[in-house]
């Protein structure tokens, strides 16, 4: 799309010619219609009259966003004189639009300031200072590759491929954005990993339940039918703000759901905030707690589908446990009741004090769940990131196991919620000759004593142990070397030793935490400067394909053509390409998308329209529709074919891996309170410590933008009754401290915390002096966190933390 405007804002291209440059800087800063870094035109005259206006052509073009958020939102960008003059998203007099309206979150529209951001990587760069100080000079792209080159080559002779390691990053997400795979595949392998920093737990211990296709629950909407919806530790209006999934989603269903909604979580988050909803304030990590004695109450009081766990379930009492594990008061029943193996009750009376949550109120909670028809139980990844975690999850989708509520219309399956996608197939990777891989979290480990780690003490999965630590690592996009790593003192005294990991090439487009320990820094392209598609969906889909914005500026490059070069370095450019550039990857991709979805409309029709939406045929998702309908023809992929409440793997596990002081791996799901070192309040630390999503960042994205940390400052949240103890006051400078670290940040005290208990949104940037004090002045949250492993996912237990809180 083209059209002329008058008025215009001076480019930056125009901005940099000339020696005029603080006069012409005045001027562009001035009141012109477009502020240089607005987000829309202000439509207000330029003081400079008749002489500052000028015609000039202006583009439109469609893009999206890539960030870990699965919103993908659309953004529409106005191009002058090859410069973003201002972004915006949908809007209503697009055509093509109705119901469905994936818009963009105020993050998606600030987008210029990050590109435009005087701190933007523009320039290939070797590291001049010690590993992590943040110090590069600039280089060629020649030299670039040729010592990446020479240095993949090196390690690979010495050590072998599996040294080499591709770290987890959610930095960017499209069809072509994994091309690292690709390229090392070429070269003989690298070593895997599996799972993610955000549900390792949920994702580990669900498939011992409900099999791998048990992963996500019912689409939201599908709760519009219930009488109760019951959410543990969710809030779609924080994680996932823009885009047409769960926050719009759920912020219909608050509006027109007739069921009473209850939220449980340790802060009053945004999503509580509606029709309809009730907040039960808890203890966290202590979830487990409170499931089981509201099954116990289910229990007592005849409120059980004895029917349902009986024909779809094993292990729930004596009646349907394994021949391996019948006769020994193993069941989940037994448990519960006191029959158990630690011969406790599991009343009201037992879970109030741990949860913090009434044994009155609990027992009201069980009458409610146990009457409710249907009951709608969800899950957010907050109560699964604990050192606890597995069976934190697993207690809460025991509610609408013991109540039948699972399969049928308005129930879900107690996991998070599902989604209707579109799919995209993404750049074949090819295959491996190295099948070892280690959990993402474990890299630190693998980097510092991986030949220790085995598949007994490690979960290393492929191999029984690792035959090389890691020595190099190529991180596309992503923060998790340190800022979303644990323990960030720990990961920098690690990766600031050469001798271990003795190279590490990044890519990027600021220079986050993580970038700063590189040997090579490479400037990358964001996603609307190249060509693009990418699907995605909540209650319905769509899809977004787009054009670059603009053209490359200064020495930036996609991913895949600086992975061109090093290919064409290192003789496997043919293997790599297969003559084929990015945007031939995308067509081809999706003609191969389209052969299994047929609506699709063609590509020249995708790029045209920039935006398809979809409508769930089916209206709503159930999960576990077609099982509960016939659970012989449609079995589920657990050993049993059945809900699996003892898991006789899981009890197998138990039994072979080598595993340290409290770390349970549990056949059935049981409370425990998790590691004492970060999860049980002492003298010196006596509150708790956990994390949240925050409107201002995706994890760490957008962390560096100035305005967003303005608006949304990096603050603590504490509860009245803990402030007055240590004298703090809203808006005070904080320092919270514990065994693993001290971080400094701003006090927000309210009532929206259970008492005991800090909330610190997690994602802001480190800023500390490594080589000083280490008190980190950006209030990250990892500065805080351990980096050991939950016990089976050996995932990231973010949020089990323990600390004290005192004025700075």
């Amino acid at each position: 799309m083209t059209k002329t405007l008058e008025n215009a804002q001076v480019s930056r291209r125009t901005f940099m010619k000339g020696s005029a440059l603080a006069g012409l800087g005045a001027a562009a800063m001035g009141t012109g219609a477009v502020s240089l870094f607005g987000c829309s035109p202000s439509g207000t005259e330029s003081k400079g009259g008749d002489a500052a206006k000028q015609a000039v052509e202006e583009t439109t073009t469609w893009g999206h966003c890539a960030i870990n958020c699965p919103g993908r939102c659309s953004l529409k960008f106005h191009v002058q004189d090859d410069e973003v003059a201002w972004v915006e998203t949908y809007t209503s007099k697009d055509a093509g639009f109705d119901e469905i309206q994936p818009r963009a979150c105020l993050r998606g529209r600030t987008y210029r300031r990050w590109l435009a951001n005087p701190d933007r990587i523009n320039y290939p760069m070797k590291r001049v200072g010690k590993r992590g100080e943040g110090k590069f000079e600039q280089i060629s792209w020649d030299e670039a590759v040729d010592t990446i080159a020479s240095e993949l080559k090196r390690i690979i002779d010495e050590y072998g491929n599996e040294s080499i390691y591709i770290p987890y990053a959610t930095g960017v997400s499209s069809t072509t954005a994994r091309s690292l795979p690709r390229f090392m595949n070429c070269l003989g392998g690298y070593l895997g990993s599996y799972g993610d920093y955000s549900a390792m737990q949920m994702e580990m211990i669900v498939p011992h339940t409900y099999g791998a296709s048990g992963f996500s629950g019912s689409t939201l909407n599908a709760a519009e039918d219930a009488a109760l919806i019951l959410a543990f530790g969710t809030s779609p209006t924080e994680t996932r703000q823009g885009g047409a999934v769960s926050h719009y989603d759920w912020v219909h269903l608050r509006e027109t759901t007739k069921g009473k909604m209850i939220y449980i979580d340790p802060r009053m988050n945004d999503s509580v905030m509606g029709r309809s909803a009730e907040w039960q304030p808890i203890n966290p990590g202590t979830d487990a707690a409170l499931c089981s004695a509201i099954a116990h109450e289910l229990i007592a009081n005849d409120l059980v589908d004895k029917e349902f766990l009986d024909t779809y379930c094993i292990g729930y009492d004596e009646d349907t446990m394994p021949e391996s594990a019948k006769g020994q008061n193993k069941s989940y029943k037994d448990y519960i009741m006191g029959t158990g193996y630690d011969m406790v009750e599991k009343t009201p009376e037992w879970a109030a004090p741990i949860c913090g949550i009434s044994a009155d109120r609990i027992k009201e909670l069980a009458q409610e769940i146990g009457a409710a028809k249907p009951l709608y139980v969800v899950q957010g990844w907050g109560p699964q990131r604990r050192s606890n975690g597995e069976l934190n999850c697993w207690s809460i989708m025991m509610l609408p196991l013991l109540t039948g509520q699972v399969g049928l219309p308005g129930t879900s399956n107690g996991c998070r919620e599902g989604s209707y996608s579109i799919s995209l197939q993404s750049l074949p990777a090819g295959d491996s000759p190295i099948k070892t891989k280690i959990p993402v979290f474990l890299f630190t480990e693998a980097i510092d004593h991986g030949t220790e780690m085995t598949a007994l003490n490690s979960a290393i999965t492929g191999a029984d142990k690792l035959n090389q630590n890691i020595k190099c690592m190529l991180n596309y996009a992503g923060n998790c070397l340190t800022n979303q790593h644990g323990d960030i003192n720990y990961a920098h005294d690690i990766l600031a030793d050469e001798s271990k990991c003795e190279f590490i090439v990044v890519w990027e487009t600021a220079m986050t935490d993580s970038a700063k320990y590189a040997d090579i820094l490479l400037p990358d392209l964001f996603r609307f400067e190249q060509v693009s598609q990418i699907g995605t969906g909540g209650d319905n889909a769509y899809m977004i394909s787009g054009q670059p914005c603009t053209t490359p500026k200064f020495e930036r490059k996609t991913l895949y053509d600086s992975l061109t070069l090093i290919a064409d370095k290192m003789g496997v450019k043919d293997a790599f390409t297969e003559g084929k550039t990015q945007e031939d990857w995308i067509k081809e991709l999706y003609e191969k998308s389209r052969e299994k979805d047929t609506e699709l409309p063609t590509y020249d029709e995708a790029m045209e329209m920039g935006v398809y939406t979809r409508k769930n045929p089916k209206g709503a998702t159930i999960a576990f529709e077609a099982f509960r309908a016939d659970p012989t023809a449609n079995p589920l992929d657990t050993p049993s074919g059945k809900i699996e409440i003892y898991s006789e793997t899981l009890a197998g596990i138990a039994e072979t891996w080598e595993l340290g002081e409290e770390d349970l791996i549990s056949p059935i799901p049981v409370y425990t309170h998790g590691f004492t070192e970060t999860d049980v309040p002492t003298d010196e630390y006596p509150l708790r410590c956990s994390g949240f999503h925050y409107r201002g960042r995706t994890h760490s994205s957008w962390g560096g933008i100035e305005l967003l940390k303005e608006v949304n400052p990096q603050e603590a949240w504490i509860n009245p009754a803990d402030a007055k103890e240590r004298g703090i006051k809203q808006g005070d400078k904080i320092r919270v401290k514990n065994a693993f670290g001290e971080i400094e940040l701003l006090a927000k005290v309210t009532p929206r915390v259970v008492p005991g208990t800090v909330c610190i949104s997690q994602g802001a940037w480190h800023d500390a002096d490594m080589s000083g004090d280490r008190v980190d002045k950006g209030g990250c949250i990892n500065t805080l966190t351990t980096h050991r492993p939950s016990p089976l996912a050996k995932g990231n237990p973010q949020h089990s933390n323990i600390c004290q809180v005192a004025k700075a």
